[in-house]
């Protein structure tokens, strides 16, 4: 452990609210890049934007999974890989 970089989880937890006031961001403003090296084996950077990948994130939770309010989702992909937060994250707003 770091002091000043590393932190445990359960006291920042404990610290933290439960509610948060979103910032407003026009709808092409950038939410991530993944890199891909596609058929040249080399790293290009896709451009994903806020308001297009989440509503087609949300409309794919919806539309594809079928999932409800009530359903207990899984996904095998932790927060790091795309599906983990596109569908534990953007789908359930």
């Amino acid at each position: 452990m770091e002091p000043g970089r590393d932190h445990v989880w359960h006291e920042l937890m404990a610290a933290a609210s439960d509610r948060h006031e979103a910032a407003p961001l026009d709808s092409e403003h950038p939410l991530f890049i993944l890199y891909t090296s596609g058929t040249t084996g080399k790293p290009k950077g896709v451009v994903h934007t806020t308001g297009g990948y989440a509503l087609g994130t949300l409309l794919t939770t919806r539309w594809v999974f079928d999932l409800r309010e009530e359903d207990v989702y899984w996904c095998t992909a932790d927060v790091g890989w795309v599906t983990g937060h596109s569908y534990v994250v953007y789908g359930r707003c």
